[in-house]
Formats: C-alpha cells, sequence, structure tokens
C-alpha cells in the first residue's frame, strides 16, 4: 500500500478524475442494462435482481433522474406489455426508492397519463391492465403529495396517523374518503388481473400468468395498511359524528371488505404467492364502528416478505471506491500511456506494484460483496423479526386500548349508578314533600267540612226560627210589617252567608259547586218559608225577644260590612297601582313604536334601493340577452354569404315548419315585450321568448340559406334576400331593445312582414302534387286501396286459370313446376290481400284517432305527404301484382324469362314493404292492427321467398347444362379456350357495369318525378352530396337478382322511399 505514494502527484490527480467520470459511466451503464432487462417486451415476470438494482440507483443519486432519462424513451406505445412492465417497475421505485423518487415522478405525471389513456382506448387484454395501473401510480402519487406525512412505502405509525388526522372532522372525514379512493384503485387492478385470469383459467406457475400477478406483491403490501389506516379513522369519525351520517361510508368500507377478503383468498391459495409473500388473514365480518369497544377487536394485517435466496449474479458496487474498475483495464492502460508514454516493453516496480495493488483491491472487492450478501441477509432477518416484532407490540397497543375502554365503560357504569342513586333520592324527597301536601290538604279538607256542618247548623236554626215567628204572627198590620222587616234581614244574612262560603271555598272547586248546590237547595227552601210568612197572619208571642236577637244579629253583619268595605279600598290601591303600572307600559310601547317606524321608514329606504337594483339587474340580463341574440342573427346571416355554407341543403317543407315556427314566436314575444313594459322587475317572460325567438330566426335564415343551394337562380336570389332583409329587421328590432327610451316603441311589424315573405317563397317552392288536389286526397286513399284489393283478387283469379290451363295443356316435370310456381304465386297473393286488408283497418284506426273533430278528407288534406305516400304504395302493390300475373302467364307458356318471374317477386315484395311502412308511420305503438300488419308483412316475405325459390328451383330442373369435357383438346387449344373466355368474361362484366350505370339512371328519373328528389327528408341542411337513404328500404328478399352488392353503384338514391 505504501507504494502508491512512489506515483507521481499528476498522475494520481489525473487518475481521480477519470475515476470518477469512469464510476458515473458506470453506473449510467449498469442503470441502463438493469431497465432493459427489467422492462421488455418478454411475457415474463421482472426479475427482482434488476428491480433491486433500480432502487439502488435512485438511493445512490438520490433522485429518479437517471430511471427517467432512460424510461422516457422506452417505446411504450408500441408494446401494452412494455408498459404493464414499466408500471410495475415505477410502482416498486415508488415504494422502496429515495424519498426524493417521488418528486421526480411528479414531474413526471403527463407521460404516465397519456400511456394510460393511449392504451385505455385500444382493446387490449393488457392495454386495459395498463390503463386501470397507471390511474392507480397516478392515485398514489397525488395522495403523497398531499399527505407527505405518509411515504410512499405506507408505512407509518398510529401517533403519526393520529397527528395527521388532526382533531378536526372535516379533516378526518375528507382523509377518509382519500384513503378509500387509494384502496379502490388497488382493488380494481387486483380484481382486473383476476378476471383476466378466470378467463383464460390460467396456471400460475406459467411465465405469462406470472408476468400478470407480479404487480400484485406490491398490492398487497399497500391494502394492508390502508385498510388498517380506515378502520383507524372510521372509529375516530364515529366518536365524533352520528351513526346516520356515516351510513355511506359504512356501506363503501363494507363493499371493500368484502373485496380485500376475497382478493387475499385469491391470492393465498396460488402456490406463485406462496413463496414470495406471506399474506394476513382478515377477520371473518367487518369491524363494528357502532360500538366503540370493537376497536380494541381490531388486529393490524402484517405482511411478510420471505428471506430471499441469493441470485447469481454479479456484485454491486453499494459503496464508492476511488480506484478504476476492474471492468475498464483499458482505461488504466491508457492514463499510463498518456502520463508516462508508450511501454517499451521492459516491466519496472511501479508496473509491478500496480499490479499487486489491482489484485488486492479485486480481493478486498469480492470480500466486500460477501459481507453485503450476509449483511442483505441480516437486514432481512432483522426486518422479518422488525415485523413480528410490531405484530406484538400491535397486539400489546390493542390489548391497552380494549382495557382503556373497559375502563372508560366500567367509569360510565358508575357514573350511571350515582345518577340512579341521585334519582332515587331526589323521588324520595318528593315523595316526601306530597305526604306532607297531602296531610295538609287533608287537614284543609276536615276545616272545610265542619265549617259546613256549622252552616248547615246555622241554616237549620233559622228555619226553625222563621217557623216559630210565622206561628206567632199577629193578625195586626204591625206585626205583619215587622215581619217583612225581619224577612229582608233574614234574607240579607243568608247572603252574608253564602258570600262568606264562597269566599271561604275558592280554593276547592269540588267542594264549592256541593256548597252551590246546597245553598239553591237552602235558597228554594228560604222562598218557600217567605211564601208562607206572606200569608201568616198571627205572631208569636216571644217577638220582641226575637227582634233584639236580630238586632244583635244585624250589628254583626254591618262589622263585617265595614270589614269588606276596607277590603275594597285596599282593592282599589292596587287597581291604581296596575293602571300606573299599564300607563308605564302604554308609553314604553308607544317609544317602541317610534323606533319601529323609524326602522320601517329605512327598510323601506332599503326595499326601494334593491327595487331599483333588481330593476337595473333586470335590465342587464336583458341587454346581455339582446347582445347574444344578435351575436346568433349576425352569426346566421353570415351565413348567407359564407362559401362553405354552399354544400349544405334544406327541403322548402322544413324552411316552412321553421319560418312558421318563427312567426308564431313573435306573438309570444310581443305579449312579454308588453309585460316588460308594464313591470320592468321581471324580465323572464322577455328573455325566455327573446331567446326562442332568436333561435328560431337564425333557424330560418340558415334553413332559407340552404334552400336556396337546391332552388331556381330567381328563386334562390328572391329567398337569399328576404332572409337577409328578415335578419336586419331582427337586428333593428333588438337594437331598439337594446335603449330604455326606444324600449317601449319596438314594433315586430316588420319583422312578422319578412318571415311572411320567407313562406311565402318556401310555398312556392314545395314540390307539387302531381293531379291531385288536397281536398280529393281522401277519396284517392280510398279508391287505390279499393283498387289494390281488386287488382290482387283478379291476379288470383287470373292464377287459377293459369293452373288449371297448365294441368291441361303440360304434363311431366314441366306441369310439376309449373304448379309449384303457380302455387307458390297464388300463396303470394293471398298474403297480399290479407295484408292489404290488415292496412287498411289500421289506417281507418288512424285516421279516428287522429282526426279529432275533423272530417276525414280534411284530415288526409292536412296530412298530404303522408297520404300522397299511401297512395304511391298503394298503386305500387296493384302494379306489382299484375305484373307478377303476366310474368308467371309467360312463364307457364314459355315465353317469358324465369328472371322476370324473380324480379317481380322482388318488387311486389318491396312494394307491400313500402305500403307497410306508409301505415305505420303515423300508428301507435300499442295498436292491435298494428301487430297484424307487421305479423303480414313478415308473411310476405316468406311467400316472396318462396316464389323466388320456387322459380329457381324450376329452372333448374327444366334447363339442361352441358357437360364440360376438355380431355380431348390439347395445351395450345385450352390456352386459346381460356384466353377466349376471358374476353367474353371481360365483355359480360363491361356490360354489366353499364347495365348498372342505367338503373341508377332509371331511378333516379323515377324518384325526380315522384317528387321526392330533394334534401333529406327530415328537412335539417345537410350536404348535397350524401343524401340520407329513406326510411323504406327494400328487404333483403326485394332485392334485383344479381345486384345485392353493386346497388350502391347505382347512385346517391335509394331502391325505394315513400312519399309523406
Amino acid at each position: 500500500m505504501n507504494s502508491i505514494k512512489s506515483v507521481p502527484a499528476r498522475v494520481l490527480n489525473r487518475r481521480g478524475g477519470h475515476s470518477l467520470e469512469a464510476e458515473r459511466e458506470q453506473f449510467d451503464k449498469s442503470q441502463a442494462i438493469s431497465i432493459s432487462k427489467a422492462i421488455n417486451t418478454q411475457e415474463a415476470p421482472v426479475k427482482e435482481k434488476h428491480a433491486r438494482r433500480i432502487i439502488l440507483g435512485t438511493h445512490h443519486e438520490k433522485g429518479a433522474f437517471t430511471f427517467w432519462s432512460y424510461a422516457i424513451g422506452l417505446p411504450l406505445p408500441s408494446s401494452a406489455i412494455l408498459s404493464w412492465k414499466f408500471c410495475h417497475v415505477l410502482h416498486k421505485v415508488l415504494r422502496d426508492g429515495h424519498p426524493n423518487v417521488l418528486q421526480d415522478c411528479q414531474r413526471y405525471r403527463s407521460n404516465i397519463r397519456e400511456t394510460g389513456d393511449l392504451w385505455g382506448h385500444l382493446h387490449d387484454r393488457y392495454g386495459q391492465l395498463v390503463s386501470i395501473y397507471t390511474r392507480l401510480l397516478l392515485t398514489k402519487i397525488s395522495f403523497h403529495v398531499k399527505h407527505p406525512e405518509f411515504p410512499p412505502g405506507l408505512e407509518v405509525s398510529d401517533e403519526v396517523l393520529e397527528k395527521t388526522a388532526g382533531t378536526d372532522v372535516n379533516n378526518i372525514f375528507q382523509l377518509t374518503v382519500e384513503l378509500f379512493d387509494y384502496l379502490d384503485c388497488e382493488l380494481k387492478l387486483s380484481e382486473s388481473v383476476f378476471r383476466q385470469l378466470n378467463t383464460s383459467m390460467a396456471v400460475s406457475q406459467m411465465s405469462a400468468v406470472q408476468c400478470r400477478l407480479a404487480p400484485l406483491i406490491q398490492v398487497i403490501q399497500d391494502c394492508s395498511h390502508l385498510y388498517h389506516y380506515a378502520v383507524k379513522l372510521m372509529f375516530k369519525l364515529h366518536s365524533c359524528l352520528p351513526a346516520d351520517t356515516l351510513q355511506g361510508h359504512r356501506d363503501r368500507f363494507n363493499e371493500q371488505f368484502r373485496s380485500l377478503k376475497n382478493f387475499f383468498k385469491k391470492a393465498s391459495d396460488m402456490l406463485y404467492f406462496k413463496r414470495l409473500i406471506q399474506i394476513p388473514r382478515l377477520p371473518e365480518s367487518p369491524p363494528n364502528f357502532l360500538r366503540a369497544s370493537a376497536l380494541a377487536e381490531h388486529v393490524k394485517p402484517v405482511v411478510v416478505i420471505p428471506e430471499e435466496a441469493p441470485e447469481d449474479e454479479e456484485p454491486e458496487n453499494l459503496i464508492e471506491i476511488s480506484t478504476t474498475s476492474t471492468t475498464e483495464p483499458q482505461i488504466t492502460s491508457d492514463i499510463f500511456e498518456q502520463t508516462f508514454g508508450p511501454p517499451n516493453g521492459i516491466r519496472d516496480d511501479r508496473d509491478a506494484q500496480i499490479e499487486s495493488l489491482k489484485k488486492e483491491v479485486d480481493m478486498l472487492r469480492a470480500e466486500m460483496e460477501k459481507i453485503k450478501l450476509e449483511a442483505q441477509r441480516y437486514i432481512t432477518q432483522l426486518k422479518a423479526q422488525v415485523n413480528s416484532l410490531e405484530g406484538e407490540v400491535e397486539e400489546q397497543r390493542k390489548q391497552k386500548q380494549k382495557a382503556l375502554v373497559d375502563n372508560e365503560q366500567l367509569r360510565d357504569e358508575l357514573e350511571r349508578l350515582q345518577k340512579a342513586k341521585q334519582d332515587s333520592d331526589r323521588s324520595q324527597r318528593l315523595c316526601a314533600e306530597a305526604e306532607k301536601k297531602a296531610s295538609a290538604t287533608e287537614i284543609r279538607y276536615t276545616k272545610l267540612k265542619e265549617k259546613h256542618s256549622e252552616l248547615i247548623n246555622t241554616h237549620a236554626e233559622l228555619l226553625r226560627k222563621n217557623a216559630d215567628t210565622a206561628k206567632q204572627l199577629t193578625v195586626t198590620q204591625q206585626s205583619q210589617e215587622e215581619v217583612a222587616r225581619v224577612k229582608e234581614q233574614l234574607a240579607f244574612q243568608v247572603e252574608q252567608v253564602k258570600r262568606e262560603a264562597e269566599m271561604k271555598l275558592e280554593d276547592q272547586s269540588v267542594q264549592m259547586e256541593q256548597l252551590r248546590q246546597e245553598l239553591d237547595a237552602r235558597r228554594e227552601e228560604l222562598d218557600q218559608a217567605q211564601r208562607s210568612l206572606s200569608h201568616a197572619k198571627q205572631a208569636g208571642a216571644d217577638l220582641s225577644a226575637q227582634v233584639e236577637a236580630l238586632h244583635a244579629e244585624k250589628e254583626v253583619l254591618r262589622r263585617s260590612v265595614s270589614e269588606k268595605e276596607c277590603e275594597l279600598l285596599s282593592t282599589r290601591g292596587l287597581i291604581q297601582e296596575k293602571e300606573l303600572q299599564l300607563s308605564q307600559e302604554a308609553d314604553k310601547a308607544t317609544r317602541e313604536i317610534r323606533e319601529l317606524q323609524g326602522r320601517l321608514l329605512e327598510k323601506s329606504n332599503q326595499e326601494q334601493s334593491l327595487q331599483q337594483k333588481l330593476l337595473d339587474e333586470q335590465f342587464g340580463i336583458l341587454q346581455e340577452t339582446v347582445r347574444e341574440a344578435e351575436d346568433i342573427l349576425r352569426d346566421a346571416v353570415a351565413k348567407l354569404d359564407d362559401p362553405l355554407h354552399v354544400r349544405c341543403t334544406s327541403s322548402p317543407d322544413y324552411l316552412l315548419s321553421r319560418a312558421q315556427a318563427a312567426l308564431e314566436s313573435t306573438d309570444a314575444l310581443e305579449n312579454g315585450h308588453a309585460q316588460y313594459v308594464a313591470s320592468m322587475a321581471d324580465a323572464a317572460g322577455l328573455v325566455g321568448a327573446l331567446a326562442l325567438f332568436t333561435h328560431l330566426t337564425a333557424d330560418t335564415i340558415v334553413n332559407g340559406s340552404a334552400t336556396s343551394h337546391l332552388a331556381p337562380t330567381d328563386h334562390a336570389d328572391r329567398l337569399t334576400e328576404t332572409c337577409r332583409d328578415c335578419g336586419q329587421r331582427s337586428l333593428d328590432y333588438l337594437g331598439q331593445l337594446k335603449d330604455k327610451q326606444t324600449l317601449g316603441r319596438a314594433e315586430l311589424g316588420a319583422v312578422r312582414q319578412a318571415l311572411r315573405g320567407v313562406l311565402q317563397l318556401a310555398q312556392e317552392l314545395r314540390p307539387k302534387s302531381l293531379d291531385i288536389k288536397q281536398e280529393e286526397l281522401g277519396d284517392m286513399v280510398e279508391k287505390e286501396m279499393a283498387s289494390t284489393s281488386e287488382a290482387i283478387e283478379d291476379a288470383v283469379r287470373r292464377i287459377e286459370e293459369m293452373m288449371s290451363q297448365a294441368r291441361n295443356e303440360s304434363s311431366g316435370v314441366k306441369l310439376e313446376v309449373n304448379e309449384r310456381i303457380l302455387n307458390s304465386c297464388t300463396d303470394l297473393m293471398k298474403a297480399i290481400r290479407l295484408l292489404v286488408m290488415t292496412s287498411t283497418n289500421l289506417q281507418k284506426e288512424i285516421v279516428e284517432s287522429g282526426r279529432g273533430a275533423a272530417t276525414t278528407q280534411e284530415f288526409y288534406a292536412k296530412n298530404s305527404r303522408w297520404t300522397e305516400g299511401l297512395i304511391s304504395a298503394s298503386k305500387a302493390v296493384g302494379w306489382g301484382a299484375t305484373q307478377l300475373v303476366e310474368s308467371a302467364d309467360r312463364v307457364v307458356l314459355h315465353t317469358g324469362k324465369y328472371e322476370e318471374l324473380i324480379v317481380c317477386s322482388h318488387e311486389i315484395a318491396a312494394s307491400t314493404a313500402q305500403l307497410v311502412a306508409a301505415s305505420k308511420v303515423k300508428a301507435e305503438k300499442s295498436s292491435k292492427n298494428l301487430g297484424r300488419l307487421q305479423e303480414c308483412s313478415r308473411n310476405v316475405n316468406e311467400m316472396a321467398a318462396n316464389v323466388v325459390a320456387s322459380t329457381k328451383s324450376g329452372q333448374e330442373q327444366i334447363e339442361e347444362k352441358d357437360t364440360m369435357d376438355f380431355s380431348g383438346m390439347s395445351l395450345i387449344k385450352l390456352k386459346k379456350e381460356e384466353m377466349e373466355t376471358q374476353v367474353k368474361v371481360l365483355e359480360l362484366e363491361k356490360r354489366l357495369e353499364g347495365e348498372r350505370v342505367r338503373l341508377g339512371e332509371l331511378r333516379k328519373q323515377h324518384y325526380a318525378l315522384a317528387g321526392t328528389y330533394d334534401a333529406a327528408e327530415d328537412g335539417e341542411a345537410k350536404p348535397a352530396p350524401a343524401p340520407r337513404r329513406g326510411i323504406l328500404k327494400k328487404p333483403p328478399l326485394a332485392q334485383k337478382p344479381g345486384h345485392g352488392e353493386p346497388e350502391r353503384d347505382a347512385g346517391p338514391y335509394p331502391p325505394h322511399r315513400a312519399n309523406f
């Protein structure tokens, strides 16, 4: 080692600089190799040694700069497996890498999102998994950036969790929701992986299956921590909020618990996971958050990663070494060559020392690698021990928590018992007080009862005295007068006694009522005594003694009256005090009324200001609406001169409906304007009507421009100018609404006149009916349906005649073919006749349900387009039946072609389909006739198919096919025949193409004559070169023979379209 000192300083300095650069290059190279080996397109799991090198690289450079510098260059859009492995490695780097990795990944969120969005739109099995995995990674990055207290590995203590949650219920609530979202993303990834594995019935020992299962190890580690934190926060929420408020949280947690338990169970049953990870077991049922003591029963799920066997790999440089790596001897030799010049073939002592030092460095490096491997094994064992100790500590903490909960329950029970004891003492005191009150009431009742007895005795004595007095009265006038005075005194005394009794019995209402009844009875007895005294003529001997006694009692009563007067004076004093108090309260009320009046005045001023503000706001809303309306109308008017709008077309009918709607909206706009002028506090009616008017008018202008593109030049110019004039007049009207002075004078007359002009031009541009007036449409429909029925019946009759004629004139195979063809034609005619009858019944039902108070002719005239469609369909059915009979006649007589019969079958099937579609346009979906009509339509298609099938089979039976025998031809002869055949094929193809073009032109002319060669049926403005196919298309059986596909080349015109 001392021999290094003999090397020159400049050599050592130069070697040191090159050593750092070489080490950095070696690090970049090793990282690039590890990334390329870990993230590739091979459908196999990521090897742990490559992922571990990448993770160690993040710790070496304290970040993920090198990882992302290589990762962003990977062709992720080219391979879903490559993207899946990239997500797996990124997940491992986030969990186990340096803490600064999170910030580096935050800067590349857009790259992760783009990868997920790309594969999410593609129907690829790995692509769907990549889309879900990227959402999980984005959620993970966002959560840990928002909550830096949680490391990406999610390993935090309960104290840190409590500190992060805090005491604010809102923060706890929000953190719980974010944990639920985090756990949902993890579970969704696991469910997607297992769903694909269940679909393919894969085995976990296959490399393709392990490629999908490998990322679930990190998912299991994340889910165990997230589940534990969610349980903790849910218990804390239930201690702060009512149970009803957290019902949604409980339901979501229970659903996640079932999904997580199912995930852990499936993973535990797989052999792949048994050797890589120890999956915890969850309880059978989720925790009961409504019971606080259930927190003590919760056990934290602990995931254990078993010790890994050392892999055969190249040792990794975990510490910095100043010397050059042995893998780069060329660099060392280059340094010495630059310093001392090229070697001269003679080895000196310094070279020997350098070689020996290199060998020593290699030996030390090998020993260091062995020490590293042993240290890693020790670290793994220690981690397993730490995990087990953490589990034990967690169990002790749970037992402590359970003891605290039990102590809290006992304390609550003690407080409840103390409260119960206090309540019993209080009830005993109340019972004693009630007993005292009952005894006092009983004593009072006894006294009242004694007083009542005394009153009864006194009254009885008075009655006896009255009786004695009546007996002792004399016949003289003087004694009578004395008796009258005594009677008055007795009556006064009785009244006094009654009043005293009433005053003393105020507190006991029941006893007082009884006394009143008894006094009333005594009063009746006293009246009887008075009546007896009036008739008494004699006076008693001891009248004078009784009079003296009565005088004494009178004095007593007088004294009682004086006492009552004193009480009356005192009562008057109280009344005066009350009156004074009332006057004071009246003054106070007057002052309050004045204050309230002042406040009312202030409120009225505020209300006026608010009313003015409301008026300004309503006017402002109106102005904003007017400005938006002006923009819409200007945009519509600009479409008149827009060259890009030339390709848009519309129909006069649709323009007519739009212009009519715009004209009708002017009435609502005028009413809204009048309401706003009458009350400017409410602009809702005017704003709504103005918005409707603007959109309808702009729609009218745009569709007027689109209609002018298909109109003649004169009409097109007039329509364009009328639409432009309509837009200008509408803008003038809106300009009047913008000024308060001209707002009340705004008129819609000019706008209505312009819209009527558009209506008139649209009416002129409508396609005219052929020769039918609207008043005659109803009769025309009935006539056409009747004529169609007659044509069908006539066709059936003619077919029967042809059948009898064929039986007489032919025999053998020809008779069999003719009978089969005519029978199928007869069945087809019967089916068509039934369909026409059902369609007639359905039309009658439609007319009866839709005409209301109008007549049938008025209903048909109102729906003229629909009626014309019915007439056209009926004519087509009758004509098709006639043509089918004529074709069958020619085929039977051998003067026609079988193809004519096939084409007629197709044509009549298409005509009946047109009649069905025209009939069901206005029918109700629940109509029974509609269902029967659809059934008849299907029957017609089947019968038409039978006609085609019988015709083809008969043609094959009758026509003779030449056998092709080329055995006698030479090679040159065969070649010549082949070329001639190719020429004929090309001529026939050219002729076929010409016939297809001719067919397209014929159909185009047919639709032009039928009045349907215009814009799309729905009336909306659409590009002219691609009109939409009509509602009614020929059914598959009604196609022209041999033209199923080529009809696309027959021009842009559909095969059949109803005119309604």
